[in-house]
This record gives C-alpha cells, sequence and structure tokens, in this order.
C-alpha cells in the first residue's frame, strides 16, 4: 500500500510509464517481508524490453520485474533506490522521503 503520494502523482506515473518511458515513484510503503524498509521507489515502463535494458545498468534481473498495476516494474529498495534515484536525477524523491 502506497502513503505520502497524491492521487496526481500516482496518475502521472501510470501515464508515463504505459507511454513506453521510465517512470519512477517513490512512496511510503510496508511490506511485512521487508520491515527495515519504510520507503519503496518503482521504475516502471510499459516496454518491458526497454525496462530489462534500463535496468542492466544498475545490475536488475528481468525475474525481478513485477507485472501488477497494468504496467511492469522494478521495486528499488535502501540503498539500491538511493543510488538509482541520484544518479537518474531524482534526488528530490530520495530526500523527501527521507
Amino acid at each position: 500500500m502506497a502513503f505520502g503520494i497524491t492521487k496526481t502523482e500516482l496518475v502521472a506515473f501510470k501515464e508515463k510509464a504505459q507511454r513506453g518511458e521510465i517512470a519512477f515513484l517513490t512512496h511510503y510503503w510496508y511490506d511485512p517481508r521487508f520491515p527495515q524498509y519504510k520507503t519503496v521507489t518503482k521504475a516502471g515502463c510499459a516496454d518491458v524490453e526497454k525496462l530489462v535494458s534500463w535496468g542492466k545498468q544498475y545490475g536488475l534481473k528481468r525475474e525481478w520485474i513485477h507485472y501488477r498495476e497494468d504496467f511492469p516494474h522494478f521495486d528499488l529498495l535502501g540503498e539500491n533506490a538511493k543510488e538509482i534515484l541520484i544518479q537518474e536525477g531524482l534526488e528530490d524523491q530520495y530526500y523527501r522521503f527521507h
């Protein structure tokens, strides 16, 4: 479940991903499997091959892609999320939630 984002931000993320662009959305999150993490960044794109290609530069594997919510995405957690957001020029998403 996502917390701390607006509906407008969620819609913009989904629209960008569905256009075949790599889209990012960081939000507060809780999953009992990962109690050490308070946030997640979704990196999504409707074009799976583009997403796979993008993910390779960060060591992300195809089998880590989630196919929920009508678009494929990686869930980025912890230091991995921080490093990727900074390299993508999206420090604001990281610092907003940390």
